[in-house]
C-alpha cells in the first residue's frame, strides 16, 4: 500500500500557493501550557501526557504520578475525532470515497501540526466501539494513525455514532486540546449541540463536514445507487428528475444552514470539504480565517 503520508503531501504542496509550510505557524493561537525551559509547577498526571514530563520524586513523595508543567512556547494536542462508521465508506460529493476526503484532511493538519512542533492523537470509532491512539510526534505515527482509520472504515459493520465520538472526548480528556472533528453530512441531534457546548468550554473546537454524493444526479445513469446502511438501492427512474433534484438540493442545503448557523453561534471554526482537489485550499483558508478572528 503506499504511503498515506507521501500521498497528503503531494497534495499540499500542488495546491498551496505558499512557498514554505512554515508561513502557517502561528495559524491556531498559543494554548496555556506548553514546553520550554521555564518551570511553572506540578500537577497530577492525565493520559496523553509525555511520560518525559514526569516528575519521579514528587510521584515518589506523593504517591501519585505528577508531571511537570512549563510555561508555553508554541506545543500544542491536536486531536483528531474521526467518525469511521459505515457512512464514511460511501462517496462524497466528487464521487470518490468520503474516507479518502477525510484522511486527506487530518493527514494534512496532522503535517502541519508536525511542522509547528505539536503532538497529534486520535479518537474514532462508530456505534459498536469507540478507539483512542497515543499521542505521536512524528511523521511515521501519523502514517501509521492514517492508516489505522483507513482500516477502520474498511472494517467497520456499525452504523456511524458521531454523539457517542464526542461524548467520549467529554467524558475521558479533561486536558486542554485543538480538537478536530471530521464527520460527514449526518444530521445535527440535541446530543450533539449539548455535547459541543461542553466541548467547547474546555477544547479549542475546529469542525470539518465531508459533503456527501449526490443520492439522485441531474442526468440519467446507468451506475446503481445505495445507501450504505439500508442497503436501498434508489431507482433508475428518478435520475435526472428535476422536480426531484430540486427538492434535494433545498433540502440539503437548509440540513447545512442549520449546521452552520449553530457552530457560528458556538464560536465553533468550521469549514465543508465536498473534492479532493479543494480540500487542501479549503483548509488552508479555514486557518487563514482562525488566525485573523475566531471563526
Amino acid at each position: 500500500m503506499p504511503s498515506l503520508i507521501t500521498q497528503v503531501k503531494s497534495k499540499l504542496f500542488i495546491h498551496s500557493s505558499r512557498k514554505s509550510l512554515h508561513a502557517l505557524d502561528g495559524a491556531y493561537a498559543s494554548l496555556l501550557h506548553g514546553r520550554s525551559l521555564d518551570f511553572e509547577d506540578l500537577r497530577k498526571y492525565e493520559y496523553g501526557d509525555q511520560v518525559r514530563d514526569i516528575d519521579w520524586r514528587a510521584t515518589a513523595r506523593l504517591g501519585t504520578p505528577l508531571v511537570k508543567r512549563h510555561r508555553a512556547l508554541r506545543m500544542h494536542t491536536v486531536l483528531f475525532v474521526v467518525d469511521t462508521g459505515r457512512s464514511m465508506g460511501a462517496l462524497a460529493r466528487d464521487e470518490k470515497p468520503k474516507k479518502d476526503l477525510a484522511i486527506l484532511a487530518a493527514g494534512v493538519l496532522g503535517v502541519l501540526a508536525l511542522r509547528h512542533g505539536d503532538d497529534f492523537s486520535f479518537v474514532y470509532g462508530d456505534a459498536d466501539r469507540v478507539r483512542r491512539r497515543a499521542p505521536g510526534r512524528s511523521e511515521g505515527a501519523l502514517e501509521h494513525a492514517l492508516r489505522t482509520v483507513d482500516r477502520a472504515i474498511d472494517e467497520s459493520r456499525a452504523p456511524s455514532d458521531r454523539d457517542a465520538l464526542l461524548s467520549y472526548v467529554a467524558r475521558t480528556i479533561s486536558r486542554r486540546m485543538i480538537v478536530v472533528v471530521v464527520t460527514d453530512e449526518a444530521p445535527v441531534t440535541d446530543e450533539t449541540e449539548r455535547m459541543l457546548r461542553r466541548l467547547r468550554v474546555q477544547h479549542d473546537v475546529l469542525w470539518l463536514t465531508v459533503r456527501d454524493a449526490e443520492p439522485v444526479l441531474d442526468h440519467r445513469t446507468t451506475t446503481a445507487r445505495r445507501d450504505v446502511d439500508s442497503l436501498w438501492e434508489v431507482p433508475d427512474f428518478v435520475q435526472g428528475d428535476a422536480d426531484i433534484v430540486r427538492e434535494l438540493t433545498t433540502r440539503t442545503e437548509a440540513d447545512a444552514a442549520r449546521i452552520a448557523e449553530l457552530l457560528t453561534r458556538m464560536e465553533i471554526s468550521h469549514g465543508v470539504l465536498a473534492d479532493q482537489d479543494d480540500a487542501v485550499a479549503q483548509l488552508l483558508q479555514l486557518l487563514n480565517r482562525r488566525s485573523n478572528a475566531r471563526l
